[in-house]
């Protein structure tokens, strides 16, 4: 059975924070509101934790997983940027986008993309997601609160309660969030290129 926190949107009691960081050290899985939709994470380094992670979701190791960081210089610590992709990052973080990169070898093999060693990475605009990446001191791991057989993603806090209490660790309450996922943008190549439109301004990236 998973535990339940409901965190002030604004000002998260860190009392819950720390709680939430020690349960994701020890290996669970955090259903947590982001700047989009709610998000599934565990810790980084956890092979277990992300295959339950996996299993959740009903993907493949062919899905991407995301690298949500705390801020453009954590981006630059798991995934390889020049200097023109540095200007782009720095206008559209945090923000409501995942961009997709070259992963350095500070990620795990196993959660790169097979064929082309690249990795989503996003920086949220979400006090709770922020603060606990702050008390984690690290990058989580995470994917989009879709489940198996679902086109949209859980938003409420209680449905997700529902559906989910028996296979997560910990459900944060932080409110509703919205329908619409990150815009995802391919940065792998010499120009960006749009591979999902979703909340964030693509125009950020010259598109």
């Amino acid at each position: 059975m998973s535990q339940f926190f409901q965190l002030h949107p604004d000002n998260p009691q860190l009392r819950l924070i720390k709680q939430a960081a020690q349960i994701i050290h020890q290996g669970g899985i955090v259903a947590l509101p982001t700047d989009s939709c709610y998000a599934l994470v565990c810790h980084l380094d956890d092979k277990d934790a992300v295959t339950r992670l996996r299993r959740i979701r009903a993907v493949d190791e062919k899905h991407h997983l995301t690298l949500l960081c705390r801020d453009l210089s954590e981006i630059a610590l798991y995934a390889k940027v020049d200097n023109r992709q540095y200007r782009m990052l720095k206008a559209a973080t945090p923000g409501a986008f995942t961009v997709i990169l070259e992963a350095t070898k500070e990620v795990p093999r196993r959660l790169s993309h097979p064929s082309r060693k690249t990795i989503g990475l996003r920086v949220p605009e979400n006090r709770i997601t922020h603060a606990l990446l702050e008390e984690l001191g690290q990058a989580l791991l995470g994917t989009t609160l879709i489940l198996p057989n679902e086109d949209e993603p859980l938003t409420d806090p209680e449905i997700i309660r529902q559906k989910l209490e028996k296979q997560v660790d910990l459900i944060i309450d932080g409110g509703a969030c919205s329908l619409i996922p990150t815009t995802v943008i391919d940065m792998t190549d010499d120009a960006p290129v749009l591979i999902r439109q979703g909340r964030g301004d693509a125009s950020l990236f010259g598109l």
